[in-house]
């Protein structure tokens, strides 16, 4: 298995492109998800470190992409969700210092609104959990990401760890609505969820690669890829197989960039290095 993961390493790095439009989607998405999320975690750190009298009032939080590529976190108000008590600007790629922070109160956007509606919504349904869609476990948490595009609007929910050195992927879903945030429909992404250390417990053989399976998709997922580059500074491997029924999706975490091939292909490389 070892010289495998080390085979598609190379072929990966010498093949990086998304071989249709779905994975392309997927991938775009992916890092769109990821950098949304990075501002979240960037402001959320600055507005405990710099801010805690306004912890209180906080409602709850949400970024987004703005008309500048930029990424913009709100913090609004638990007593009136159309208050933004405080908003960051970070770069397209945040970084842990913001571009701008703005701390006086002010009345929400349009946009800001619908995010925070869509967002209210989802959670709503997720921790009121009536047809016991969603599932909860000991030490994570959900983050809801909602996300307006041109053609559609949903939330994302993920579900992060609250105890360090572990990776989490799976217990994920979405939730889309229409233009006017009226609830269509909500999915699972993954029908279980794994943990993944951020390193081995050898120290002589550190972990290359890690792998799961997909039943429900024949991909990886966006949420996958936005997990992945959220850890990868933290975790020793560099590379994330996600395996299908047809498809072999291989993301390589350093170069940001997705491969995919046939299962086909992926078991007659895994026959043809057994047979050696």
């Amino acid at each position: 298995m070892q010289k495998i993961i080390i085979a598609l390493l190379l072929l990966s790095s010498s093949l990086i492109y998304s071989q249709n439009n779905e994975t392309e989607k997927i991938l775009n998405e992916g890092k769109l998800l990821f950098r949304i999320e990075k501002g979240s975690w960037y402001g959320t750190d600055d507005l405990l470190a710099r801010f805690k009298t306004k912890k209180d009032s906080v409602g709850g939080y949400l970024s987004y992409e703005t008309a500048d590529n930029k990424i913009n976190t709100i913090f609004f108000s638990r007593f009136d969700p159309d208050k933004i008590l405080i908003r960051y600007e970070f770069d397209s790629l945040p970084k842990p210092e913001p571009i701008r922070i703005d701390t006086l109160d002010h009345n929400a956007t349009d946009l800001e609104k619908n995010l925070i509606s869509l967002r209210q919504d989802a959670k709503d349904r997720a921790y009121e959990n009536k047809d016991k869609f969603f599932s909860f476990y000991d030490n994570t948490s959900l983050n809801f990401i909602p996300l307006i595009t041109d053609k559609e609007r949903s939330v994302f929910v993920l579900t992060g760890p609250q105890v360090s050195g572990i990776v989490l992927l799976g217990n994920d879903y979405k939730l889309s609505y229409d233009m006017k945030n009226e609830f269509k429909k909500k999915e699972k992404i993954h029908n279980s969820i794994l943990q993944f250390p951020y390193t081995s417990e050898d120290k002589e053989n550190p972990t290359v690669s890690t792998i799961h399976t997909h039943v429900i998709t024949e991909y990886i997922s966006s949420t996958d890829i936005c997990t992945l580059l959220l850890y990868k500074n933290y975790v020793e491997w560099n590379q994330h197989i996600v395996m299908s029924e047809k498809e072999v999706s291989i993301f390589d975490l350093e170069k940001e960039s997705l491969f995919t091939m046939k299962r086909k292909a992926w078991e007659k490389i895994y026959n043809s290095e057994n047979d050696k």
